[in-house]
């Protein structure tokens, strides 16, 4: 029963190490598949022509092979009807209606041979002899038919190979083409604009000007504007950027194009370059026009280190020169803006960012309460809601949500009205989704034995009332002990408003909540479960963060012994972990990060001694109903004479 514990809860795992099933890219139809399937049709004719052929043969009247002397024999009883002779075949017809056939001398003719076998005349005469000679064509047709069929098929094989040959050929020829994907101003269908994009309000300001550029540039070329060439969107995954570039085309009613970074790069060096000048052409040509480059740190990282091979041959790094010169070879009133995004600029590559490239970067943040209401409600356009639902308290409760987390909880609000067989979205399934985005399904067939479940209700109080006890952590919003995704309880903490900057007693606080599972199990139970594993590595990395990263150490002081992302990339450049400072300091760091946790414990240790009341009240309440609401736990706690926290407070 590992814990999960983000920033906003404390979800309490029930396995350490889930079977996780893959995910196979679906393949892409290849020329050797469509060869593979005329090959398998030719030998379908085949097997039919045989068939058919075969079924013929076994639908005719079967014949008795015999000797000749057997059928002179007969002729001369007077058992034999007729005789029809075809080349050297005889087929003789009795008078009880079955059909012999036998083979006549060559060259003799058949009443020859049944002479020199001992027939009369009279009784020759007494059957009714057929000639029937083979015509040329039917002869001919006969002998070569086998060798007509097989150079027919050796022809259409052939000639399929041929045009496969001839299919890559051109697209030889159009390998190093941009592949970027075009929205054109008339396409309403596609069509984006700001008022299809809630939240953001300084992006879309500061984005207004390359519109009113687009539109007008005469206006800022009479006096001596110019203006930016590149504009980087730089944000969190799922906050828009992509649609916010989309929009300022919509709006500016130009041409969109739309490529991925790593479309540019493929097996074969100088192909991104390729297609990166024929990416700008097109602009060009078309222009006014956008060009997007999305995720452009696959290709933009900076040279010489961060994966690339540091030689001038490798491929993207070709393809980021070719973006640079690209980028350099417009002329002042060119109508092509370039827009990009990454949310990781810290890797890009100098050049891309210096005046003249991108030089303007508009940062989209995380939307707050006030643009996630905004957000759910251009998503609800299309659901019908019933009338308990209200979106300010889904926005209250989703701090940290990007744009596409507000989307994915939507949805799934409207799949679980759906599968309940609901004609409209009520403000209870807006409120499971919610914890089914971030901690994914109920597992209802999870079932916990009756210790563990008494295990996992006290472990989720002990978080519980800690956060309630503390001044600086979050007030707790639900407290459940039914699993869902990888956790088999969990305690949702959402802040009172949102913000920005998070300090160091509010760090302290979250850390000795964190540990409040870990210390109620070895208080209550004397002994420890695998229940608070994650617990430990988030408040853990929590405390070495702020050692190295924050200035938060009382004896380490205002230093910061690890770059962007713990040390991995600072411009780009690779760093390594602990490659800045000494082993003395390593175990200085060491030193006050354990200092930091056993401090957190004993306070989360002293909380829970001194309301062990109220912890049993929790903990009995979560057995006996498995989930407890805001409203219901401040009641427990007000009845114990602890005051809920309230925003006037903070």
């Amino acid at each position: 029963m590992p814990d999960q514990n983000n920033q906003k809860q404390n979800p309490q795992n029930s396995q350490n190490s889930p079977n996780q099933k893959k995910k196979g890219k679906p393949s892409k139809p290849s020329s050797r598949w469509s060869f593979i399937n005329m090959i398998g049709l030719v030998l379908l004719i085949l097997l039919l022509v045989t068939s058919g052929y075969s079924y013929y043969e076994g639908t005719a009247t079967p014949m008795t092979k015999i000797s000749l002397s057997q059928l002179a024999s007969d002729v001369a009883a007077g058992k034999v009807v007729s005789i029809d002779q075809n080349g050297d075949e005889l087929d003789a017809t009795y008078k009880t209606g079955d059909l012999k056939t036998t083979n006549k001398e060559t060259d003799t003719a058949v009443t020859d041979t049944l002479v020199r076998y001992g027939v009369t005349p009279a009784e020759l005469n007494a059957v009714n002899i057929t000639v029937e000679g083979p015509s040329g064509l039917a002869f001919w047709v006969e002998q070569i038919a086998p060798y007509i069929v097989s150079i027919f098929f050796f022809i259409l094989i052939i000639w399929f190979l041929t045009r496969q040959m001839r299919g890559a050929g051109i697209q030889a020829l159009t390998f190093g083409q941009s592949k970027a994907r075009v929205t054109m101003p008339d396409d309403t269908k596609q069509k984006v604009t700001f008022k299809d994009v809630a939240g953001a309000k300084e992006a879309k300001q500061e984005l207004s000007e390359i519109v009113d550029f687009l539109k007008n540039p005469k206006k800022f070329l009479d006096i001596g504007a110019a203006i930016p060439k590149g504009i980087l969107l730089m944000g969190p995954s799922g906050t828009g950027k992509t649609l916010l570039a989309r929009a300022v085309a919509g709006e500016a009613g130009v041409a969109f194009f739309s490529v991925s970074g790593s479309e540019f790069v493929e097996m074969f060096v100088g192909v991104g370059a390729s297609r990166t000048r024929d990416l700008f052409k097109m602009a060009k040509q078309t222009a006014p026009a956008i060009i997007f480059i999305d995720e452009i740190d696959a290709v933009g990282r900076a040279r010489g280190s961060g994966g690339f091979g540091g030689g001038g041959n490798d491929e993207r790094e070709q393809t980021l020169n070719q973006i640079l010169v690209e980028m350099d070879g417009f002329e002042p009133n060119e109508k092509v803006v370039v827009m990009a995004a990454t949310n990781r600029p810290d890797v890009l590559d100098p050049a891309l960012l210096r005046p003249g490239r991108f030089d303007r970067r508009v940062t989209i943040d995380l939307p707050d309460r006030h643009d996630r209401e905004e957000i759910l409600k251009i998503h609800a356009k299309a659901k019908p809601f019933a009338e308990d639902v209200n979106l300010m308290v889904i926005a209250e409760r989703t701090p940290g949500f990007s744009g596409a987390d507000l989307y994915s909880l939507m949805n799934e609000a409207a799949i679980l009205a759906a599968r309940e067989d609901r004609k409209k979205v009520s403000q209870y399934d807006l409120i499971r989704s919610i914890e089914k985005v971030m901690l994914g399904p109920e597992r209802k067939s999870h079932i916990l034995s009756k210790k563990e479940k008494e295990i996992t209700a006290y472990h989720e109080a002990g978080h519980a009332l800690i956060s309630s006890v503390l001044p600086y952590a979050d007030p707790v919003h639900k407290i459940s002990i039914i699993s869902r995704g990888r956790a088999a309880g969990y305690t949702l903490h959402l802040p009172l408003e949102d913000r920005r900057l998070q300090s160091k007693k509010q760090f302290l606080d979250d850390i000795a909540v964190s540990l409040g599972g870990y210390v109620v199990e070895n208080m209550m139970f004397g002994d420890v479960t695998t229940g608070p594993s994650n617990d430990l590595q988030v408040s853990t990395a929590l405390a070495r963060d702020m050692v190295t990263k924050y200035g938060m150490s009382d004896k380490l002081g205002a230093l910061a012994f690890e770059g962007n992302e713990g040390g991995r990339a600072l411009f780009g450049m690779g760093l390594a972990e602990n490659g800045e400072y000494s082993e003395k300091v390593s175990a200085e760091i060491d030193a006050e990060v354990s200092r930091i946790m056993s401090e957190a414990f004993a306070r989360a240790e002293g909380v829970v001694t001194t309301h062990r009341p109220v912890l049993e009240a929790i903990a009995k309440r979560l057995i006996e109903v498995e989930n407890i609401e805001r409203d219901e736990y401040e009641k427990i706690l007000v009845a114990h004479g602890i005051q809920p926290k309230r925003k006037l407070e903070i």
